[in-house]
């Protein structure tokens, strides 16, 4: 089962189970796997707890074998029931904090936390005060912490932290303040930061309005909350988001590295405009797939049930995804267990940036971050209650 929110006022991720449902016929078109088809389910959780734990007892009661790629605000709600029916979570979207404590929880990138990390560190160097504008919200409470640990770790003080609603339909307010607090520092250019999920665009409408009274501001955000979609509907290169930068969990959308991906969808999934190829949800449930479809050739032959499966994530798996994130592997505890973080075991992350109205790796040496960059040991520093 593959379940994401869909129709929602607030963050929609409809790509994440058409992608799933493309990778199932693209793997059965071609003799499945040891033989086998994969049957895919969907279910949206519709940005609600209850619906979160429905999808979940669903899954239990269609006797799943894993739930795969999927996203979900409510870890809370979703991981018990998954728990309580032994099926694991592979390759949730990392949104919450959840997903990185469950023992049923396999994570394939490391989440906000690592986003945040990362952005924090890139922007140590070069901002002044920051301001962040996150979601008033369970899964929006465990950013700021997050993104302070990179500021930390770049000898920066403390970002602002600025609550939003996550469903608003303006932000002229939110967007004001953010800029008033991001110029109170004269000596270096200040930095807003928004991380509002799908609603970012929202937020950048009423930035882009108030940003007059205040030009030597920079915006920079984590992706998910803007994607190159978001970069084109606010203005491209003439737009707020012009030398932004983006930590992002994998390479960039442009990195042949996806190629397989992109053809995937172009042969199953032709015209679907659900399934962005840049879309880190998209991108996030391929990975997911892969994992899977590596657990299942391991089995070969043997019974495929949420029991086999779990065993052979837990029995020393490792997965290859062509690069895309480190070989991935699962031990009882990874190296940030003792900072609340068990299951986290990928915690790259790469530094892009908008150049000329395009989403592009940033150059090397730029913003702290060179290319790739684990921040295992800036993770190390939370403090996550």
């Amino acid at each position: 089962m593959t379940w994401a929110p869909q129709g929602t006022d607030a963050t929609n991720k409809p790509g994440m189970p058409a992608m799933a449902r493309a990778y199932a016929k693209w793997i059965n078109a071609r003799g499945g796997i040891n033989g086998r088809k994969l049957q895919v389910l969907t279910c949206n959780d519709h940005n609600d707890s209850v619906g979160a734990a429905k999808c979940a007892r669903r899954a239990a009661a269609e006797d799943v074998v894993a739930v795969v790629g999927s996203y979900s605000q409510f870890g809370d709600s979703f991981l018990a029931p998954l728990e309580g029916a032994d099926i694991p979570y592979i390759g949730g979207y990392g949104v919450t904090n959840d997903e990185f404590t469950g023992p049923m929880s396999y994570p394939v990138n490391g989440g906000q936390p690592a986003l945040l990390a990362g952005l924090g560190k890139a922007l140590a160097a070069t901002c002044g005060k920051i301001a962040l504008v996150r979601p008033d919200s369970i899964a929006g409470d465990e950013l700021p912490v997050v993104l302070d640990s990179g500021l930390k770790a770049g000898r920066h003080a403390e970002a602002g932290d600025q609550l939003a609603a996550e469903d608003a339909t303006e932000y002229d307010g939110q967007a004001e303040q953010a800029l008033r607090y991001a110029t109170e520092d004269t000596g270096k250019k200040g930095c807003v930061v928004p991380a509002l999920g799908d609603h970012t665009n929202t937020f950048m409408d009423s930035f882009r309005r108030a940003r007059k009274n205040f030009p030597e501001v920079n915006t920079a955000t984590v992706l998910g909350s803007v994607d190159q979609t978001v970069i084109n509907a606010t203005g491209g290169a003439s737009g707020p988001y012009e030398g932004a930068y983006v930590t992002g969990w994998y390479p960039a959308a442009s990195d042949h590295r996806w190629d397989q991906m992109k053809k995937v969808i172009n042969e199953e999934a032709f015209g679907d405009n659900r399934i962005n190829p840049a879309d880190a949800g998209v991108q996030t449930t391929w990975i997911a797939y892969t994992v899977l479809k590596a657990v299942l050739e391991k089995i070969g032959d043997g019974e495929v049930s949420a029991d086999t499966v779990r065993h052979t994530l837990n029995g020393g798996l490792h997965v290859s995804t062509g690069g895309l994130t480190p070989t991935l592997h699962w031990p009882y505890e990874g190296k940030l267990a003792a900072v609340g973080f068990p299951r986290l075991v990928n915690a790259d992350v790469t530094l892009q940036v908008v150049h000329n109205g395009k989403l592009v790796a940033a150059r090397k040496g730029v913003g702290g971050i060179n290319g790739t960059a684990d921040m295992t040991q800036t993770l190390e520093n939370v403090d996550v209650q």
